[in-house]
């Protein structure tokens, strides 16, 4: 209220609202924002919850005089029913709890209700489909479809987005007594169930809303799914419907027989349930062990519960996804409280005071790390403890709800919690709804149910008196085995996030103070397990072993560098990137046909500002290599220098060429094949000193068009080339001279040559295509130290070096995070081979096929949208 209010969020770091239009767009995460309070209305019955009565009362009066829900605002339709919907019929719930008991709430009369029953019909536009799966996305103002709704052009929602509305859309029904909501509900339900796998009873994370068909064929209970679940079995509690219990019960059973693999929770793929989807979990799955105890699967609850904890112990939080070996995958924590909900009900199953032990690991985390002048931050970064400006509604809905809960005496409460059930945005629903205002049938007699192994069923509920008979030991004799699943693949000692919060030593190097030429640097990399692996194109890529670290103080210092080094060059390459510039063969018989496609350079003359360009002829540098003193300087003064990359930096090549008198230069590449056809645009970056002294143009061409300026020298001996920005037009060039209109000599195939290299001449940068920095879209300073392009370590954290070294080879974005260093237990240490003994460089043996990091890439961006539109 002092720094937001009305804003739908707070930002905690600069102590203000977050007003959607009025902040840049973080994409799909905004579509909970909605102009309407949102946070207020979240936050209704945690208040009652927390016994701020007083509070509570001035909250409603808030919300009926100030929230209007008619804005011309598109929003998530899944988002607004778990958060706007359920906080109304929550707030409405204990408004009307309160008001029995006599003390508090005696003027109210049922406006939330009104309120979300406005909402609730705003919403059912979305529903105008063939399959009855409603759009993702819904105007509040103009619904959907409409001239001014700006939405309803979607296809496809994901199985959350549309199978996460029972509860709500049913109590609405219930409490006004208007069929239509449940109804609708109930419909996308029911088409969902209908659509599932047949044969391995899954079901996909996203689907065509006007076919049916799976977009996205891999399945789990994490992102994208989870609440789907969650919702079938509270559907059976609430308005006690068998059929939803059976669909539970046949889904579960699939759950335990293909994605529960004790204690991990695998995606696998629905057609092929044997098949893992991706190596990686996300933190939603956090929810699923607390979904088990209510249903009494109190033991994989257990195993996977802690399992999630040794993770948070590890990093603090729960990263956003992390890797079957417990690597990190996605940094952010945007302060989720899956996990505390999980705790909260495993210990109102077990009575086991360690879930108390673990409660309080949570608090005393967010109060250490995420406590923040204006309320709490969320984490941009687990390992670095960096926040981000962001403070979800769901952190006061569900994460308060649940801890306060956790330690809460029956006396503190002011109500009987167990006379409610809880959404999946922790709102509270009254039981006494399944007797009222049944308007529904409750039985679905078309739908046919297969057999289950009735070991998955023994019980319903959980029952700590028949699930722990006389053994107070039983849930301690599960965690056991688990304590030292995470310490067994990354050691942990104290990190440097804690002890920079003291007054403990500085990390020994800072990305941006990094040079590979310096020695020391090296020796420092060489302590934190961090090492340079020489590819085959002649670029290095930097790769940390966590287990080849001097210490695991020394490994942290490594992950902190690896991350620096990242976030380096990502901003960098946003700073630096130049477009393509053309070397254009202008000579006999070739009158400025051919055009290459060629890189820029980030020192020398910028093209773009010379117009005219630079044109000469060309000739080959001895050393080839341009590494030291030219020694004909006779041949190369007032040419353009041919030379091959290589041996040292770029800028390097480019003074010694200056000093032989050239008036431009072209680094080729000695990676044999190469071209621009095939690989993303290459620049060269300085040395990370002053490149003022250099005046000359430079370019670089890949082998294959270095290689077609190679053969012309060979078959003509003066080739005469234009150095520019962008091809030019023959008449410019021959300043309107008669052009032979015919190629003389077949031998070099140039009828050929010109269709080929016209490809070239169209070719465009694809970098902002790539989902993956794993091409080459950045800087290269050194000609050993280049970008990793197409490379992938396995079970290690690797970066390629950014520019005054070069670009990453993660995705662009600040939600990829790093990855993290693997650390192997045992004999997994990373199999590595020797090259010939002259290079002295490792090389990874588990390199993939660029293709294949693409498609992970790809599918790993795929899963993080999906995630960003699933329960936040």
């Amino acid at each position: 209220q002092e720094h937001a209010y009305p804003a739908d969020e707070l930002m905690p770091l600069t102590c203000r609202g977050r007003v959607r239009g009025q902040e840049p767009s973080r994409g799909d995460v905004d579509d909970a924002l909605g102009k309407f309070s949102l946070t207020l209305i979240d936050t209704l019955d945690t208040l009652v919850v927390l016994n701020k009565t007083k509070e509570f009362e001035e909250a409603v009066k808030k919300v009926i005089k100030d929230v209007n829900l008619d804005n011309d605002i598109v929003v998530s339709v899944f988002e607004t029913n778990i958060r706007v919907l359920g906080g109304l019929l929550g707030g409405h719930s204990v408004a009307i709890m309160l008001k029995d008991k006599g003390e508090h709430m005696q003027w109210y009369n049922g406006e939330l209700l009104h309120m979300a029953k406005e909402l609730g019909y705003k919403l059912l536009p979305a529903f105008n489909t063939t399959s009855g799966l409603p759009y993702p996305r819904v105007n509040l103002k103009f619904g959907v479809r409409h001239p001014e709704a700006r939405t309803g052009t979607e296809t496809d929602t994901c199985t959350a987005c549309a199978g996460t509305l029972i509860l709500e859309f049913a109590a609405l029904s219930r409490f006004t007594g208007t069929s239509v909501f449940e109804e609708y509900a109930r419909k996308a339900l029911d088409f969902i169930w209908e659509k599932r796998q047949r044969s391995s009873n899954l079901v996909g994370v996203t689907i065509n809303i006007h076919t049916g068909d799976w977009v996205r064929k891999d399945s789990g209970v994490g992102a994208g799914i989870d609440s789907y679940y969650e919702y079938l079995l509270k559907a059976y509690v609430l308005l006690g419907d068998d059929s939803f219990l059976e669909r539970f019960n046949t889904h579960y059973d699939a759950i335990m027989r293909y994605i529960s693999q004790p204690p991990l929770l695998l995606d696998v793929h629905i057609h092929k349930p044997m098949l893992n989807a991706r190596t990686w979990m996300d933190s939603l799955l956090a929810f699923f062990p607390g979904l088990q105890v209510l249903k009494g699967d109190i033991r994989p609850a257990i195993e996977t519960h802690e399992m999630l904890y040794q993770v948070i112990k590890k990093h603090n939080f729960l990263p956003e996804a992390f890797t079957t070996d417990f690597r990190v995958h996605w940094a952010q924590h945007p302060l989720r409280p899956e996990f505390a909900e999980s705790t909260y009900f495993l210990y109102k199953a077990t009575g086991d005071p360690y879930y108390l032990e673990v409660g309080k690991t949570l608090i005393e985390n967010l109060n250490k790390y995420a406590r923040v002048p204006c309320g709490f931050a969320a984490m941009k970064d687990v390992r670095t403890g960096s926040h981000e400006d962001r403070m979800d509604s769901f952190f006061l809905a569900e994460m308060f709800k649940y801890l306060y809960l956790l330690f809460a005496d029956k006396e503190d409460m002011i109500f009987d919690i167990e006379d409610y059930i809880f959404t999946t945005e922790a709102h509270l629903l009254p039981l006494w709804l399944s007797t009222t205002n049944q308007t529904i049938s409750k039985k679905n007699t078309s739908t046919e149910y297969t057999e289950l192994d009735d070991s998955n069923f023994d019980w319903t509920c959980p029952n700590t008196q028949i699930l722990f008979p006389n053994d107070p030991m039983f849930a301690q004799s599960i965690r056991e085995p688990l304590k030292n699943v995470v310490d067994k693949s990354c050691p942990r000692g104290i990190s440097r996030v804690e002890e920079s919060l003291g007054s403990g030593p500085k990390p020994p190097l800072r990305a941006r103070d990094f040079m590979a030429s310096n020695p020391e640097h090296l020796e420092i990399l060489k302590k934190m397990g961090v090492s340079l692996i020489h590819l085959k194109d002649g670029r290095v890529q930097l790769v940390q072993h966590a287990v080849q670290a001097a210490s695991s103080l020394d490994a942290e210092d490594g992950l902190r560098f690896m991350q620096e080094m990242i976030e380096l060059s990502s901003q960098q390459q946003k700073e630096q990137q130049l477009p393509p510039r053309a070397v254009q063969i202008v000579s006999h018989p070739f009158f400025g046909r051919v055009v290459l496609t060629a890189g820029p350079a980030q020192f020398g003359m910028d093209l773009s500002k010379h117009k005219a360009g630079t044109r000469g002829f060309v000739a080959t540098i001895k050393p080839y290599n341009g590494c030291s003193e030219i020694t004909n300087p006779e041949a190369v003064k007032e040419k353009i220098a041919l030379m091959q990359r290589g041996q040292c930096m770029f800028a390097e090549k480019a003074r010694n060429i200056q000093k032989a008198g050239a008036i431009g230069g072209i680094v080729i590449d000695d990676n044999e094949g190469s071209s621009s056809d095939t690989a993303p645009l290459f620049q060269m970056a300085g040395d990370g000193k002053n490149t003022d002294d250099i005046t000359i143009p430079m370019l670089f061409l890949f082998n294959k068009e270095g290689n077609i300026i190679l053969d012309a020298i060979r078959e003509y001996e003066a080739v005469e080339v234009l150095l520019s920005d962008k091809a030019k037009d023959r008449a410019t060039i021959f300043k309107g001279k008669m052009i032979p209109n015919y190629i003389i000599d077949s031998n070099l195939e140039m009828e050929n040559m010109d269709q080929k290299l016209s490809e070239n001449d169209s070719h465009k940068q694809n970098s902002d295509e790539s989902p993956s920095g794993s091409q080459d879209v950045g800087a290269v300073t050194e000609e050993p130290q280049g970008a990793a392009e197409g490379s992938h370590v396995t079970d290690t954290a690797s970066a390629s070096v950014p520019t005054s070294s070069q670009d990453p080879h993660t995705p662009g974005t600040e939600e990829a995070g790093a990855p993290e260093p693997a650390c192997p237990s045992g004999d997994d240490q990373p199999q590595e081979q020797e090259t010939e003994p002259s290079s002295k460089a490792n090389w990874d043996s588990n390199v993939q096929p660029m293709e294949s990091i693409l498609a992970d890439w790809n599918e790993d961006i795929e899963a993080f949208e999906m995630m960003e539109k699933d329960e936040l």
